[in-house]
């Protein structure tokens, strides 16, 4: 038999595995626990999906979401309050951390000391926003920033953000990276002065939290987040960093400058409240503990 037995049942997504857990908890009488991430809950909108996932949720003892973006969606489709609680994803506050030395990955991309690099990591898709990034870069040099812009990723807008590039009137600015290893993704964050994803909405895609924003967070470096989705549980307005609308070029590069600005500590100011934050609430021990304190006790 099981050493220790088992008293709860966790599904870490709600198709398949969170209406698989449902089935299982209801034959063995164990509370179900199901994690929201709300990408999921805006993208599956086939009707059939839309029913599965409302019952799956609806028939858990308790859903963990991602942040206030994703319980709303839960409510919407009718999850009892009382049975959704809010734990942000966690980092890794070990591996990501201040203090790396970045200096040789800034010195590959032939950067000046004094230059700023602003820093994009995610897969490559439309709504990250890494478009409007790029092209904001030639406006921030004309207001005197010595700027460039490094987009680690791959995915589907590959080929896109590559002929953007071509036609950038500063091509030698940006740096498609592609995908880099786990033990250099760390470096480039503190290779980096500043961290973007100004995410924007396309089509029923959305950004459901970002964990990106919080492992440059760990790393010391403040975030500009769009407005959409669920990035303002990562990215706190205005203490952490910056949220801007995400479909304006002109609102990015404002708010790109305002955190970037030479004459202000803004950013830095940023900056020191993000680690703290990201150290402080988003490790691994915090979010266990949150977890266990949920969990505890919790009954068919």
């Amino acid at each position: 038999g099981l050493r220790n037995p088992v008293t709860q049942i966790h599904a870490g997504r709600v198709l398949p595995e969170g209406l698989v857990a449902v089935h299982a908890g209801r034959l063995l009488r164990l509370p179900v626990v199901i994690y929201a991430h709300g990408e999921e809950i805006t993208t599956w909108r086939h009707p059939r999906r839309v029913k599965a996932m409302t019952k799956a949720y609806t028939s858990a003892q308790l859903v963990i979401a991602n942040g206030e973006f994703t319980r709303n969606l839960l409510l919407d489709m009718g999850v009892a309050p009382e049975r959704v609680v809010i734990i942000n994803p966690g980092a890794d506050t070990v591996r990501f951390r201040p203090g790396l030395d970045g200096s040789a990955l800034r010195a590959s991309l032939g950067l000046q000391p004094s230059s700023r690099l602003v820093l994009s990591v995610g897969r490559l898709s439309r709504r990250k926003g890494f478009d409007h990034v790029m092209q904001a870069i030639p406006d921030l040099v004309r207001r005197g920033l010595d700027v460039h812009h490094a987009i680690i990723g791959k995915g589907e807008d590959q080929q896109y953000l590559e002929d953007m590039r071509a036609n950038s009137p500063m091509p030698e600015r940006i740096h498609l990276l592609g995908g880099v290893s786990a033990d250099d993704l760390p470096l480039w964050y503190a290779a980096s002065d500043l961290f973007a994803m100004p995410n924007r909405d396309v089509g029923n895609d959305t950004e459901g939290f970002g964990m990106v924003y919080i492992e440059a967070a760990a790393c010391g470096r403040a975030s500009l987040a769009g407005n959409a989705g669920g990035t303002g549980s990562a990215v706190l307005h205005g203490e952490t960093g910056l949220r801007c609308d995400g479909e304006s070029v002109a609102a990015i590069s404002d708010a790109l400058f305002t955190l970037l600005d030479p004459a202000s500590d803004f950013g830095a100011q940023c900056a020191r409240r993000a680690q703290d934050r990201a150290h402080r609430e988003f490790s691994w021990q915090a979010v266990m503990e949150k977890t266990l304190v949920c969990c505890n006790g919790l009954v068919r």
